[in-house]
């Protein structure tokens, strides 16, 4: 069975998303302060996440997170989209 806890921070797997070696550090605050989606899938086999995260977040945070599903890629982009040109529409 896996430790209960995180490893530190000198410990590193390769992102599935990014492609490069990432601690959980990273992984725990990456989707705008919350955990990136696949934080389970990836460090089940390093220690037990689920009850580290379960016990770290609110119930909110949890669901925002793990169980919400997700937006399709279309619909990511539009809101991207629209996010970017905010600031440009502001300054005239």
């Amino acid at each position: 069975m896996p430790p209960r806890t995180p490893p530190d921070d000198t410990f590193q797997i390769r992102c599935p998303r990014l492609g490069q070696q990432i601690n959980f550090s990273y992984c725990r605050q990456e989707n705008m302060g919350l955990p990136c989606i696949k934080t389970l899938d990836c460090w089940y086999m390093h220690f037990q996440v689920v009850d580290y995260l379960k016990n770290d977040l609110s119930a909110e945070q949890w669901q925002e997170t793990f169980e919400k599903p997700p937006t399709p890629k279309m619909v990511s982009l539009a809101e991207l989209i629209e996010k970017a040109q905010k600031p440009a529409s502001q300054k005239k």
